[in-house]
């Protein structure tokens, strides 16, 4: 990890009060206008919005597109397939903000959204991230129930989702979104980089973020292997952070894994009975 205050980018070109909302997407042309759409709906207007094409095959670049003629405040690039942490990287590159979004091509924020995080960053120094309470919707749809942030938490498991408003100077001196997470898992893994020299972290009372669950997205069909071996390097990169806390959190990750499976079961086990009402219909 990267020592306390010192800088790993230099952003020349920030604009103070900007917001730049950054967009990686991958084959998610089906969702990234509704996406889109959020964005420019928000109350606060001082935002730029940077969509990076992940290597997409489908008409991401076409949807993009047509936000881009209507509105200057968008962009668009196109990446060889790198995953999501390295696209935004280099969205984060290209921009210009003094305040970082991220925001997945399939989700959407509400209106004022913006326009409440930002106010607390303006007026908390001491605030490093700030997000909200959020609805899951799509394959469900219901309130995501995340456990109060704490450090102690946060190294069980993720309790801030991706879509959290930070300082890019904070983000400078992270190193940025660590490509070794190239399974998934890189917004949990940049938090505690972010976290781990101190800072507070402040959930809005409102909801402002819609997090969509699809069968087929990057962490719901994560498997076991790949899931338990992100989880290692998550402990690897943060080995001293977890020690310093006192938590060994095999225990905990082993219930979450073995939580997933049985989910995973009992929908493989249900779905011939799913079919069988399906065709009485």
């Amino acid at each position: 990890m990267t020592e306390p205050g010192k800088a790993v980018f230099e952003f020349p070109l920030v604009e103070q009060g900007l917001v730049s909302v950054i967009v990686p997407c991958y084959n998610q042309a089906g969702f990234l206008k509704e996406c889109l759409e959020s964005v420019l709906n928000q109350t606060y207007t001082a935002w730029e919005c940077i969509v990076m094409d992940d290597g997409s095959v489908d008409v991401s670049a076409a949807i993009a597109s047509l936000f881009c003629k209507a509105d200057s405040r968008f962009s668009y690039y196109y990446q060889q397939n790198q995953g999501a942490a390295t696209a935004r990287n280099e969205a984060i590159r290209r921009s210009k903000g003094q305040f970082i979004l991220p925001l997945d091509g399939d989700d959407k924020i509400g209106p004022d959204y913006l326009l409440e995080a930002v106010g607390v960053l303006k007026s908390v120094p001491s605030v490093k991230i700030v997000y909200c309470k959020a609805m899951l919707f799509g394959a469900t749809n219901a309130a995501w129930k995340l456990p109060a942030y704490s450090m102690q938490n946060m190294l069980k498991q993720n309790v801030v989702f991706c879509t959290a408003l930070y300082r890019r100077a904070d983000y400078a001196l992270t190193g940025g979104y660590n490509s070794n997470m190239k399974h998934g898992l890189e917004d949990w893994d940049f938090w505690l980089t972010m976290l781990e020299h101190g800072g507070e972290v402040r959930r809005l009372a409102g909801v402002h973020f819609f997090y969509r669950l699809r069968k087929n997205s990057r962490n719901v069909s994560m498997d076991e292997t790949k899931y338990r071996s992100m989880l290692k390097q998550i402990f690897e990169n943060h080995r001293i952070l977890f020690e310093t806390q006192g938590i060994d959190p095999t225990r905990e990750w082993e219930k979450k894994i073995r939580g997933n499976l049985l989910i995973r079961m009992k929908r493989v086990l249900a779905k011939p009975y799913r079919m069988v009402f399906k065709e009485k219909k």
